[in-house]
């Protein structure tokens, strides 16, 4: 067995494998594995994501395509953070995805990876912080709704301006809380992993024990809901549907790489870190699922937006539980509070990655004035770039009148193209924020499915590019770190490249025919979006200047 090493001895590894890669040491070091993974855990909070897409399980498959489909993603998310740890272990920066593609990809084709893969992530990062803070705007709206009287009670339904201004002001706690040293924000990460293991056992117990009316053990394995009112009729195309809610829940681990450079002994507390999350997050994630639908009596109400909770399935599943066994709903308001703190502490946490990796990114000349972005405060945390994260996230929420500023945009960028191709991925952002703006003015269901399809995707996509490269052009040539697959990498990296290629055409087909403007699902158009402008920048500017990662050391 190998000696332990110093403390000491492991900050001078980390800052001599750190100087190799040709950086030097700027963040501070403060984060244990404990605090990595509690980082990841805290960002995919399965207590989140099944609450914030448990209507979307619900109307495609219904309890099977939730409690059976879970398992199914966890295996190939499974292969996915594999994938990602073994590669993360060979590259502990916080660029991540980004940086990994550059090194994996070639030579020849290393700038060119390096880019497209750092802007799906940089933009699935901020459509992912985008959809959990105005959730939780959303759940508060749905609290202050049961805690008033109930729709059909009286009670108070916040205008859309309300909701906004409640996620602004998520927002901006989330932008001062990010300003505080990493030590005070690995506290924070802790307290993330806690809640959501704590909050999920705490529920799965609480709530079939005060149910009256429980379901049966069949009708929560193997009930399948085919009346989805969207006019999909298909059971292989629902259940595909109904996948979303799983494969949303386990989104956003790739924190753990972006937070190495603030880790100890970050070629194995990284990819650990990562593993750890996504396993954890699986099981508890399960459990949440099975106690939920444990309560699951009535679909077609507890789906309807004339129910007490607004149309929220959750919501009303608990409210009625409550209700049903004490006369008051106060239970049930209070079990939402519980996942609402969830919901914060994933956005904080999310806000952490979204910076880092711009700092990243930045300090690669990758973005609109990165000098910018690139700077640290005195307490080495990215400042810019946590207020960058920010107002990204505020402007790709903004309520605004249909479409027809979203085409005004396109005709814009199609105006301003050549001119500004050194601001392309601005105008992509632009252009993403007025998507989002649309689909939010909608209020629909498949509108909300959408955004979450688009920060799946694109996140998945970034997950997946330096996989490919890893078992592509660098099959031979990779050179693994500690924590390495032997010669499993291979199968499992194409096992998780086939899974994201299949997740990503899923998710962009129609969720309802007819396929009317009230229900077209607007994902290929938001993620071609990105790729065409990402491509088109490249092609027309990024390529005379950006060679890839650039090192700021002597080597």
């Amino acid at each position: 067995m190998a000696p332990r090493r110093s403390a000491a001895d492991t900050a001078e590894a980390d800052r001599s494998r750190l100087q190799e890669m040709g950086y030097k040491q700027e963040l501070k070091r403060g984060l244990t594995l404990a605090s990595n993974a509690a980082f990841s855990f805290s960002i995919i909070a399965v207590l989140m994501g099944v609450t914030a897409t448990y209507n979307t399980g619900l109307r495609y498959g219904g309890p099977v395509s939730m409690t059976l489909g879970w398992l199914v993603v966890s295996f190939f998310n499974g292969c996915v953070a594999l994938s990602m740890a073994e590669i993360c272990s060979a590259y502990p920066t916080s660029g991540g995805l980004y940086y990994w593609s550059a090194k994996l990809a070639g030579k020849n084709w290393a700038p060119f990876a390096s880019w497209i893969t750092g802007w799906f992530n940089i933009v699935g990062q901020w459509a992912g912080t985008t959809s959990v803070d105005f959730s939780l705007a959303q759940l508060i709206q749905v609290i202050i709704l049961l805690g008033t009287g109930d729709a059909n009670g009286g009670g108070y339904l916040a205008s859309k301006y309300v909701v906004l201004a409640i996620y602004a002001l998520i927002l901006f706690l989330h932008g001062l809380i990010n300003n505080l040293p990493i030590h005070c924000l690995s506290w924070f990460g802790h307290l993330g992993a806690f809640w959501n293991i704590t909050g999920i056992l705490v529920l799965a117990i609480l709530i079939p024990a005060v149910a009256k009316e429980r379901a049966s053990v069949g009708f929560i394995f193997t009930h399948f809901n085919t009346d989805n009112g969207m006019g999909i009729h298909s059971k292989v195309y629902i259940l595909a549907v109904g996948l979303l809610m799983s494969q949303y829940s386990v989104l956003g681990y790739d924190a753990s790489a972006h937070m190495t450079e603030e880790t100890k002994n970050a070629d194995r507390s990284g990819p650990i870190g990562i593993i750890t999350a996504v396993a954890l997050s699986s099981i508890f994630g399960w459990i949440y699922l099975v106690a939920l639908t444990s309560v699951v009596i009535d679909i077609p109400y507890l789906l309807s937006p004339d129910n007490d909770a607004g149309g929220n399935a959750i919501a009303q599943a608990l409210y009625s539980t409550f209700r049903l066994r004490f006369g008051s709903g106060a239970g049930a308001v209070a079990c939402l509070v519980v996942i609402a703190v969830a919901m914060f502490l994933c956005g904080l946490a999310s806000i952490t990655s979204n910076s880092r990796m711009g700092y990243a990114f930045s300090r690669d000349g990758a973005m609109p004035f990165s000098h910018v972005w690139y700077r640290v405060s005195k307490h080495e945390v990215p400042l810019n770039m946590v207020w960058l994260s920010v107002i990204v996230a505020f402007v790709m929420a903004l309520t605004v009148h249909g479409y027809a500023q979203f085409f005004s945009c396109g005709s814009f960028v199609k105006n301003t193209f050549h001119g500004l191709m050194n601001r392309c991925l601005t105008l992509t952002l632009l252009c993403a924020s007025y998507l989002c703006h649309a689909l939010q003015s909608l209020g629909s269901q498949v509108a909300y499915q959408a955004m979450a399809s688009i920060a799946t995707i694109g996140l998945y996509i970034s997950y997946a590019l330096p996989i490919f490269f890893r078992v592509t052009t660098s099959r031979k040539s990779f050179i693994p770190g500690p924590f390495h697959l032997g010669r499993y990498g291979v199968i499992v990296g194409w096992t998780a490249v086939l899974w994201v290629a299949f997740v990503t055409v899923l998710f962009s087909l129609p969720v309802a025919y007819p396929v009317a403007k009230d229900d077209f699902n607007y994902t290929p158009v938001a993620v071609g979006g990105v790729l065409l402008l990402s491509v088109g920048s490249w092609v027309f500017h990024a390529r005379f200047w950006f060679k890839g990662p650039i090192i700021n050391v002597e080597m």
